[in-house]
């Protein structure tokens, strides 16, 4: 199912629609729809968002039906594939007044503009005498001496840019005085570049390329051209290596492969063959040590700052939080991903297309965890699909899946594919290659055992089925297939004669580290943004809901048995400790799960611009307000009408059940920040149920209700780090518990009934969650992809 290629015989034409005409130039297609980046746009509801695409093949033209909902008429007739020519008449989404295209022979040069030679730049090349309005094509602007040409997708802009990824007010192109032309940000948050580089204010030469969202401008003589990235792209790998070990072990060697328009290619290869290698050097979260990717023309690695906002990726892992709604999963991300001041409406209606166009209309209002396997990654995919990546690369998106769900998922990446995408899917899977345009099979050593058409590689290998071609690795490990491979005619037919770049330099200059990507939004919004979504997980987590209210009222409930009536010399001391124990429970096992369950979908939000801090901040927000809440309910239920003998009647600088509920509550909030520290730790979610019983007894143990820590070296050192240790001593000098229960276990220091000593056991959980939040933070950096660890 490989991209047809025009021939070189079939006739230009010109198809005339009530919105202008387009002239139709062999050797290329052309897409039809609603969406404002196809190359003919209706904006009739009843015109599916890709509706339709028009193509030469074999000396004619054809037009085919991509599914549409309402249909596409040729001549009167309902037709999927259709030979068209000169006279032909089509309608799209009604035979009788679908909105109408007239084909017709192109005689003379057409009004308007030849096609441009192709640029470096992407995209389709047409150019447009207009300065002002929406563009829905490439256009050209003339910016006049003394003259600011504003860029941005509000309509008030001189160039109003239709790309959600762009702000309302963007950039400004500037006429100096001496003629020169300069760019400037004004505030984006995607920012603008120049040559692949952010920049605030710069000089603009002629050539140039400025980069903002998904469009591209060149400064060509006093016309500043336009080319929108439409995603209709080629990929070009050259002698990518990756190294590990300092050198000593090679994990990529030497991949080289051109990966044309529309292409969907499949990666395989045995267990250990580099291909998650691969992605990360095709993606960027881990730049190859060696070699070039260049993204149609342009490098990769060199202008990644710009270019990684057009690259979608789908880990092996689902990036979802599966108790939201699939539309409310979307919604949040759209809001991390999109501009802050993108209207409510323009993230709405982003959602839904992305939806409709994934065939989960009637699956908008189920929670993710009720989808099937292959639901569940078409909504994995829809999330990347928000930005309308050109490339999207997919990590074992079938792993899991029964035979009927693999091929789905393939068929579906195969339609993404024709829609005007290239896609990359790694895969262990072999059952639907068949779909593939392109297969890339790595042997160990992560070198190039074949690429070329999936129905020609087993032919190649001399083997019937696939399990007998890996096995081949296995058995001729001393093999050389990539030398075989280089010497073959497959090689130089699919490799060598169809890449479009030039070999790289044999001494390429050192790539500069690509800065971190922008924030798409405020650190202040996206908080705002992720303490709602982590809201409405919580609340939507029934086990969660339970746990949560049921466990202060049990650990309550015990405190206030063994309180009695009033604190005593008999009773005080088992009150005290249990409700230090009701306190590390409620917070520590709020949290010890939240970031490693999430650690998948965090790594590839931080890739996109989710703020660490925003991150971190969210789950102190909610999780601190659930667990001082419980705190304030267990203390409460605990010392419900128990009498408490303060000396002097009183607390030390409040009233005794007002200290004793915060000394609870900070303790929790202390407990949860080291359940943070303990989930940012593990790199495994089944570890931390034992991990919290240990805590647990760490603080029974260390608080000092059991053990004289006072004067003990060693012990008493180690015992400053556990929260319990201080709280209890909090508690301890609020009741006066020296005096309450005389012994050399309630002599400590730490327990005397003074303002000093109380501010400092409270003021000590205060350092220890500052602490516990630092350290959690920087373990998240370490799960971060390489190319955030600034």
């Amino acid at each position: 199912m490989g991209e047809r290629h025009a021939a070189p015989t079939a006739p230009e034409l010109v198809i005339e629609t009530d919105n202008g005409f387009t002239v139709l130039y062999p050797g290329r297609a052309y897409e039809v729809g609603r969406d404002p980046l196809c190359d003919i746009v209706f904006d009739d509801d009843r015109v599916s968002w890709h509706h339709a695409v028009l193509r030469a093949d074999e000396g004619h033209w054809t037009v085919q039906d991509k599914d549409s909902t309402n249909g596409t008429y040729a001549d009167g007739l309902r037709v999927r594939s259709w030979d068209v020519g000169a006279g032909s008449v089509l309608r799209f989404g009604g035979a009788a007044d679908g909105p109408r295209a007239v084909l017709v022979e192109r005689t003379a040069p057409a009004p308007g503009p030849s096609p441009p030679a192709a640029p470096e730049h992407p995209g389709p090349h047409v150019s447009v005498p207009a300065a002002t309005g929406t563009f829905r094509h490439p256009a050209s602007v003339r910016p006049r001496p003394a003259r600011t040409v504003r860029i941005g997708r509000a309509a008030d802009n001189d160039l109003v840019v239709d790309d959600l990824t762009v702000s309302r007010h963007h950039a400004e192109l500037r006429s100096r005085p001496d003629g020169s032309y300069e760019i400037a940000d004004t505030g984006s948050h995607n920012r603008t570049f120049l040559n692949g580089v952010p920049v605030t204010v710069a000089a603009v030469a002629e050539g140039d390329v400025i980069g903002i969202g998904h469009s591209d401008f060149c400064l060509i003589g006093d016309e500043l051209q336009v080319y929108v990235d439409t995603g209709v792209v080629t990929l070009d790998v050259q002698e990518l290596t990756v190294t590990v070990d300092r050198g000593r072990r090679t994990l990529l060697d030497q991949v080289t492969f051109p990966v044309p328009e529309r292409c969907l290619l499949a990666v395989v290869g045995p267990s250990g063959a580099g291909k998650s290698t691969l992605l990360n050097a095709l993606t960027g979260l881990r730049p190859a040590d060696g070699g070039t990717v260049l993204y149609d023309g342009r490098d990769l690695y060199r202008e990644y700052a710009e270019l990684r906002e057009r690259i979608g990726l789908v880990p092996q892992d689902d990036i979802l939080h599966t108790q939201l709604t699939v539309r409310a999963a979307l919604g949040y991300a759209a809001e991390l991903r999109f501009p802050q001041d993108t209207r409510n409406e323009e993230r709405r209606a982003r959602v839904f297309e992305v939806i409709r166009e994934l065939g989960l209309g009637h699956r908008a209002q189920q929670p993710v965890h009720r989808l099937s396997g292959g639901q569940r990654k078409r909504v994995s995919i829809a999330l990347e699909l928000l930005t309308k990546p050109s490339l999207l690369f997919l990590d074992e998106p079938t792993s899991g899946l029964d035979p009927g769900m693999d091929r789905s998922v393939m068929q579906m990446l195969r339609t993404l594919a024709d829609g005007g995408r290239t896609v990359v899917v790694v895969t262990h899977s072999v059952l639907s290659l068949d779909v593939c345009d392109r297969l890339l099979v790595l042997a160990p050593g992560g070198r190039t055992a074949y690429y070329g058409p999936p129905d020609e590689a087993l032919t190649y290998f001399g083997h019937e089925r696939w399990p007998e071609a890996f096995e081949a690795f296995e058995n001729e490990p001393d093999r050389d297939w990539a030398g075989d491979y280089a010497a073959s005619e497959y090689h130089r037919r699919y490799v060598v004669d169809a890449s479009a770049q030039p070999p790289p330099p044999a001494a390429p200059e050192p790539t500069p580290p690509a800065p971190p990507p922008a924030k798409p939004r405020s650190r202040s919004a996206q908080l705002w943004t992720l303490v709602r979504r982590y809201a409405a997980v919580l609340s939507a987590d029934r086990t969660f809901l339970v746990v949560m209210i049921a466990l202060p009222f049990v650990m309550g409930a015990m405190a206030r048995a063994l309180a009695g009536s009033a604190l005593t010399r008999e009773t005080a001391l088992n009150a005290l400790l249990i409700l230090c124990v009701g306190g590390v429970l409620t917070g520590a096992a709020n949290a010890v799960r939240e970031l490693v369950k999430e650690r998948a979908i965090y790594r590839r939000e931080r890739a996109v611009g989710l703020s660490r801090s925003a991150y971190l901040l969210s789950k102190v927000v909610v999780l601190g307000t659930v667990t001082v809440l419980q705190a304030v309910v267990l203390t409460q239920i605990g010392l419900a009408g128990v009498r408490i003998d303060a000396p002097g009647g009183r607390g030390v600088l409040l009233p005794p059940l007002v200290e004793l509920t915060l000394a609870v509550a900070l303790l929790s909030f202390t407990a949860m920040m080291l359940g943070l520290l303990i989930s940012a730790l593990v790199s495994k979610e089944e570890v931390t149920m034992p991990l919290l019983v240990l805590l647990a007894i760490v603080q029974v143990v260390f608080c000092g209700a059991l053990l004289k820590l006072h004067g003990l070296p060693g012990a008493e050192q180690l015992a400053w780090l556990v929260p319990s240790r201080w709280a209890l001593a909090a508690m301890a000098a609020t009741v006066g518990l020296g005096k309450l229960v005389p012994g050399t276990l309630t002599a400590d220091p730490l327990f005397q009934h003074s303002p000093a000593v109380w501010l400092t056991d409270m003021g000590m959980m205060v350092v220890l969650s500052v602490l516990y939040g630092w350290l959690v933070a920087r373990f998240l950096r370490r799960q971060e992809p390489s190319v955030m660890r600034k």
